[in-house]
């Protein structure tokens, strides 16, 4: 059983549970198993390869081989890459030569003559009719007899596996980890803890759990197990319905409600009247998710028990109308309406995260001082209680609020839980300036009292410019990534991207693309299926039907780039989108000029990501040259609706435009706010060099957990991140 949390524990912590097992002679398959993770990039720490050599050999093997698999799925290794061009970048033809190519041989090809002689003479050319466009006209062993071996390089990727607890130690302490997470998870992470709160429903559990989807899901483990469930509010109960249908816990989107079975029909009812019978204003919690109750209310059969849950019963009259519930929201617009700042504000004391929420409307609508006076005070007495993550927030859009002179031509981008984004002009009117100032004030103060006294604080400079994860809806799931607004060094000469896709069940085209903008974000060129090659790089071209997987790849000199922003995207231009595919995933690698090897090389990707998301096409980052000439990756995260088919670089070009700009202009709040906080309460802080590391315990905060650090010590990567977050 514990086998099987093994892969979560690799892919979240970077540590391997301790394998207990009797005393043996491992040594030498360990050193084995370290040679096969540097192949793909990764490594035994001293501690791991001590205690994997003192096991049983067979015991080693088996553990090997699981592990092997898992990174390997981290990087993108565990499928086969194939090129359209077999030596790509080599020998990469000119676009228009290539189709010249595909039609001469279609013109050769006696199944294939006619069709082609009929669309010449109409003068429209469908490349997707040509035999030899779209699909691989070589095996992947062919491909892989004409590339030489990777020269190892200095700069290669080394992510290191370190010594975990024992199994279920580890697997207790992720589910802690991700229950009590202040910050909202992705679905991926939702989908780990869906499975690890089985498993740990009957073990400890976290002191609280602030994100209402976390309770969603551990509540359908409850359920499941008979223990009583965890519920304050109503929407608390429409969620755990959500989760017992496999349904959205976020409410984002509609759940298809089963017909749950009668001992579940009676805990859910029994719940809401519980709820409601305490704190009957949180009826009007029901008026938000209105119609997803009234279904609800059906699949309950609600009527049946109005007579023993009688608050129960008011849930679903709110729900049809036939009760008022006036919620929070509807009495603080009439008095904004009405021009009531202090009514307004009156109310919105009764829920503190909404008041901070509204505090830039309140400002700007607030016509006295008296009235500034009084939103500003509210705010002050009630940020104690206010989430950690609101308060940042808040923050954040703080330092985003221009001034007079700066707001004429600013744009505002918007980005929602599905990382669907647009961008419109700001015309907001300013915020008050002496307001806004007293307000970072107080947001300062409170966030860092809550944070923990270091001691001696140690960071790696290449985090400072880390986006905090606000929300895991920000960030997806894979090796190296960044959450949305972080902007991390690029170092190496050739950049290469890679897009991987399997279909499920009919024919599906992706198209790597990358669009070049100049310092002004017009358009200087593109690499793509229309454009195969450019000063820049080389694409290794156009595959249009993935049954057993596709890859496609742009190389990149970054030294050649006419402009300071390349914009790598993944269009659909038919077939499944990026949440119906088997598998699809986006990275980059970096090499040096001289390290030649295959397309694919595990060991230079820095960068992989899983494809989800509702948008026809993706764009998970940017790259930017800075004025010193250096490269930094800028995370994007983003999708746009796109069209249904034939979605193309060319066609994008200045939404994608737009968006890019809106981002890099946007100021994000960074891990560099709050070490900037934490400094003042360390008892030393150190900018880490790679090099030597303080002999007592710490709090590290960088990109990669270095060896050889305390063991005492407090250790912040992306991965835990979240952790930082004050509650």
């Amino acid at each position: 059983m514990v086998h099987r949390f093994e892969p979560l524990i690799v892919r979240h912590t970077h540590r391997l549970p301790s394998v207990p097992g009797p005393s043996g002679q491992g040594d030498v398959v360990a050193r084995q198993f370290d040679t096969a993770l540097m192949s793909v990039g990764f490594k035994l720490a001293a501690d791991l390869l001590r205690h994997l050599s003192a096991l049983p050999a067979g015991t080693v093997a088996d553990t090997a081989a699981r592990t092997l698999e898992t990174v390997r799925a981290m990087v993108g290794d565990h499928v086969q890459h194939n090129a359209y061009f077999i030596d790509f970048p080599a020998n990469v033809p000119d676009t228009y030569a290539f189709w010249h190519q595909c039609v001469a041989q279609a013109l050769a090809d006696d199944t294939s003559r006619e069709g082609t002689l009929d669309q010449l003479r109409s003068g429209t050319l469908d490349l997707l009719t040509l035999p030899s466009y779209g699909s691989y006209q070589h095996t992947y062993a062919a491909m892989l007899a004409v590339h030489d071996e990777l020269i190892a390089a200095a700069g290669d990727r080394v992510t290191v596996l370190h010594l975990g607890g024992a199994p279920d130690v580890e697997i207790g302490a992720l589910y802690l980890a991700l229950a009590g997470s202040a910050t909202p998870l992705g679905d991926e992470d939702l989908l780990d803890l869906a499975a690890l709160a089985g498993h740990c429903v009957a073990g400890p559990q976290p002191e609280a759990i602030p994100v209402r989807e976390n309770r969603a899901v551990i509540n359908r483990a409850r359920l499941e197990t008979g223990a009583d469930v965890l519920v304050d509010t109503v929407t608390d109960v429409l969620r755990l319905a959500c989760a017992l249908s496999d349904g959205d816990v976020t409410l984002t989107e509609p759940t298809r409600f089963r017909s749950p079975a009668r001992r579940v029909r009676r805990t859910l009812l029994a719940a809401l009247d519980a709820v409601v019978a305490q704190s009957p204003a949180k009826l009007a919690d029901v008026t938000t998710h209105r119609e997803a109750f009234k279904r609800l209310g059906e699949r309950l059969h609600a009527h049946e028990y109005q007579a023993r849950w009688p608050h129960a019963a008011d849930v679903f009259a709110v729900a049809r109308g036939e009760r008022e519930a006036r919620s929070l929201d509807s009495q603080v617009e009439k008095a904004l309406s009405t021009g009531d700042v202090t009514a307004a504000v009156r109310l919105l004391t009764t829920s503190p995260g909404k008041l901070f929420r509204s505090l830039d409307r309140l400002l700007r609508a607030s016509t006295t001082q008296q009235e500034r006076e009084a939103v500003i005070a509210a705010a002050e007495q009630l940020a104690p209680q206010v989430a950690g993550r609101v308060l940042l927030s808040v923050r954040e859009h703080l330092d985003n609020r221009a001034d007079e002179r700066e707001s004429v031509g600013r744009r505002r981008v918007f980005v929602n839980r599905l990382g669907r984004a647009w961008v419109t002009d700001d015309t907001r009117a300013p915020m008050p300036a002496a307001e806004r100032a007293r307000m970072l004030t107080a947001l300062d103060t409170e966030l860092s009292r809550r944070l923990p006294d270091p001691g001696h604080l140690l960071i790696d400079p290449d985090v400072l410019d880390v986006a905090l994860p606000l929300s895991g809806k920000a960030t997806k799931a894979g090796l190296g990534v960044l959450p949305r607004g972080s902007l991390s060094p690029v170092d190496g000469e050739l950049l290469r991207f890679f897009v991987y896709w399997k279909q499920t069940s009919r024919s599906t085209d992706y198209d790597l693309s990358a669009l070049m903008l100049d310092a002004e974000f017009q358009t200087v060129a593109w690499l793509s299926y229309t454009a195969l090659t450019e000063l820049e790089g080389e694409h290794s071209g156009d595959i249009t039907d993935a049954p057993d997987g596709a890859s496609e790849f742009i190389n990149l000199r970054l030294g050649a780039a006419r402009g300071p922003f390349v914009v790598p995207q993944v269009n659909i231009y038919s077939g499944e989108g990026f949440e119906e595919t088997e598998e699809s995933f986006f990275g980059f690698m970096l090499r040096d000029a001289e390290q030649q090897g295959r397309p694919f090389e595990a060991r230079t990707v820095r960068l992989k990501s899983e494809l989800r998301g509702p948008g026809r096409v993706a764009l998970p980052l940017a790259f930017v040259r800075g004025h010193d000439g250096g490269w930094h990756a800028k995370w994007l995260h983003l999708h746009l609706k796109g069209n249904p088919n034939s979605n193309r670089v060319e066609g994008n070009r200045v939404s994608v435009a737009t968006l890019v700009r809106a981002m890099v202009e946007r100021q994000q709040l960074t891990v560099r706010y709050l070490t900037d906080l934490m400094a003042d309460r360390a008892t030393a802080t150190t900018l880490w060099d790679g090099t030597t590391l303080p002999e007592g315990p710490v709090t590290y905060i960088g990109l990669e957990r270095p060896d050889g650090l305390h063991p005492d010590s407090r250790i912040i990567t992306p991965k835990n991140l979240r952790d930082v977050i004050p509650a």
